[in-house]
């Protein structure tokens, strides 16, 4: 994948994941302010349900109270039963006209002279008119009257303090009610305070709000002639709570929590599998060079034998063929990295495994590479204290991981090369551990050694070469062994590393 393609992919993912993330968090905003809204709502009208209810339940109990007295019942009812009186007088004059006009409908006055049925129905018809307008002036009046009257019997009351006009238990009662029959089933808590906000009343729960805790208000008797500012304020201490359930918020928040997570897999994949394929051009580019290299040379050794005009003396043939067995060599080193290269393209090495002392293992490569060290002016010091030491390894393998560690020893040393092999048991495992005194290594670089094609920088040495794949073949066959290794290290002390296989008992 090109490097702008790739780019623009990023880009893409990225622009499109936060617009998304946007979008969605735009429309949980307004969700949230439109569930916030029509709490408000059915709070405000339960409210002020609450103080009509008050109003009418505060008119009844005057009324129940003042209408049964013995002096009000009695002047109502005389102004009742007059007014009545009157108007069944005035109805009875106007049925004795009607009747009296249909008894005398055909009455004879003189021979031959005869009175018509319609005769008079006009004036009759008017009357009935003008006393029904009569009747209507006067029902007017009486209700006008008796309005008057209600309002002089009702006006101590407004006058009244508000705790001998309100019940706070049944104030407390339809709150719940009102509440309840909108659908708020949150806890709350009220108070009722004046005008100053002095505060008269608080309700048994109460608790003292936050200063960002908003409350709901209602104005006591806002109908009175001249009202007293009485107000009830309710607070509802888990509202925040109530609106943030929303339940399109858990399930939006998991899926864009999975949709981040994919987001991020992917990138890191992408920006692996870029990473890795840069280091496999640069790893064929090398490899390339490094294969050319030893085969160019024998083939030059092989051209001089061939040469007869090149003299063949003892010496010539002696450095010919040394150099040919150290290209030799040095060629199947770089194929025995092309091999092990090879192992990290399967999911689990096919390995044949053996039962193998690991402790003659250790001495018998220890004896093989003592050159090597002695060669830096250094020794190898064994410690095989394993007493159960049969493992089963694939000695090929198992014989590579540890002569590459010891190899790495060498390679990052200055001055003498001291290595300790050591073994012991813990438990059902056998440990291994490859420890020297070079360079060491930075922690900062510890956990990347052992990635493929990870190399740890070494500007102060520059004959070593590699690839970056023997701390990762080491691992990987490891592994397939059902162990695990791990890594000590202190810059310019030394380095650790112990490899722990399960043993059979």
């Amino acid at each position: 994948m090109k490097k702008w393609t790739m780019i623009l992919l990023l880009s893409v993912m990225i622009l499109s994941f936060f617009s998304l993330m946007g979008l969605q968090a735009y429309y949980l905003k307004l969700n949230a302010a439109m569930r916030e809204d029509q709490f408000s709502e059915e709070v405000k009208h339960s409210l002020y349900e609450v103080a009509r209810e008050l109003e009418e339940e505060e008119t009844l109990q005057y009324l129940n109270k003042n209408l049964t007295t013995p002096s009000s019942r009695t002047r109502i009812t005389i102004q009742s039963s007059t007014f009545m009186t009157e108007e069944e007088a005035q109805m009875q004059r106007l049925k004795s006209m009607e009747d009296s006009s249909k008894s005398y409908s055909t009455v004879r006055v003189k021979p031959n002279v005869f009175i018509s049925m319609k005769h008079g129905s006009n004036s009759i018809q008017e009357s009935s008119r003008i006393m029904q307008n009569k009747l209507k002036d006067r029902y007017l009046h009486n209700r006008a009257l008796l309005d008057d009257i209600l309002i002089r019997l009702m006006s101590d009351t407004y006058i009244r303090p508000i705790e001998e006009r309100v019940d706070f238990l049944l104030l407390d009662e339809l709150l719940d009610k009102e509440f309840e029959s909108s659908g708020i089933n949150a806890s709350h808590y009220f108070c009722i305070i004046n005008n100053d906000g002095k505060e008269i009343y608080r309700s048994a729960n109460y608790e003292e709000p936050d200063s960002e805790e908003e409350g709901y208000s209602q104005l006591l008797f806002p109908n009175d002639p001249a009202p007293q500012s009485n107000y009830i304020k309710v607070y509802f201490p888990t509202k925040q709570k109530i609106l943030a359930s929303n339940g399109v918020f858990v399930p939006s928040a998991i899926f864009t929590i999975l949709l981040l997570f994919t987001f991020a897999f992917s990138l890191g994949v992408i920006s692996r599998q870029k990473r890795l394929s840069e280091m496999r051009t640069d790893f064929m580019n090398n490899m390339t060079h490094e294969l050319k290299t030893p085969v160019s040379t024998i083939s030059l050794a092989a051209q001089m034998l061939n040469d007869e005009s090149v003299p063949k003396t003892e010496i010539m043939i002696g450095h010919l063929s040394k150099t040919i067995k150290d290209e030799t060599k040095r060629l199947s080193q770089q194929i025995e990295k092309v091999l092990q290269m090879s192992i990290f393209e399967k999911e689990s090495s096919a390995l044949k495994l053996q039962e193998k002392d690991i402790n003659e293992m250790i001495l018998t490569i220890a004896g093989t590479f003592a050159i090597k060290v002695e060669n830096t002016g250094g020794d190898i010091q064994t410690e095989l204290d394993a007493e159960h030491a049969i493992a089963e390894v694939d000695e090929v393998h198992f014989t590579n991981i540890i002569y590459n560690l010891m190899d790495n020893a060498v390679k990052y040393s200055r001055g003498p090369l001291i290595l300790r092999l050591k073994t012991w048991n813990e438990k059902n495992k056998l440990l291994i551990s490859v420890e020297d005194n070079g360079i060491g290594i930075k922690k900062s670089n510890l956990k990347s050694i052992f990635d493929k094609f990870y190399r740890v920088p070494t500007s102060n040495i520059h004959n070593v070469k590699g690839f970056g794949l023997g701390l990762a073949y080491v691992k990987k066959v490891v592994t397939d062994h059902g162990g695990t290794i791990k890594v000590e290290s202190e810059l310019d002390k030394g380095t650790k590393f112990i490899i722990a296989i399960p043993i059979k008992q």
